[in-house]
């Protein structure tokens, strides 16, 4: 199962923790709230992303596991 990132914009202060914890999948935009990659979280960044969650100050990110759709037949 993949797993995603995702930000909870009204709880997000926009500290920019989670950027300098994984800055491979983070950015931060000029008023610095974080611009997350939509990809899923590659097994060898796992664990920083985890990190990265532990790490936001008001909890306002979330590492969460997104189902894959299986791909539907086509007519």
């Amino acid at each position: 199962m993949d797993k995603r990132l995702r930000v909870n914009p009204i709880e997000c202060s926009g500290h920019g923790a989670c950027a300098e914890l994984l800055p491979e999948m983070i950015g931060l935009d000029e008023w610095g709230y974080p611009l997350l990659d939509p990809r899923p979280v590659p097994p060898a960044l796992e664990r920083q992303a985890r990190r990265a969650v532990n790490g936001c100050p008001v909890l306002a990110l979330q590492l969460s596991r997104v189902p894959e759709v299986a791909a539907r037949p086509r007519p």
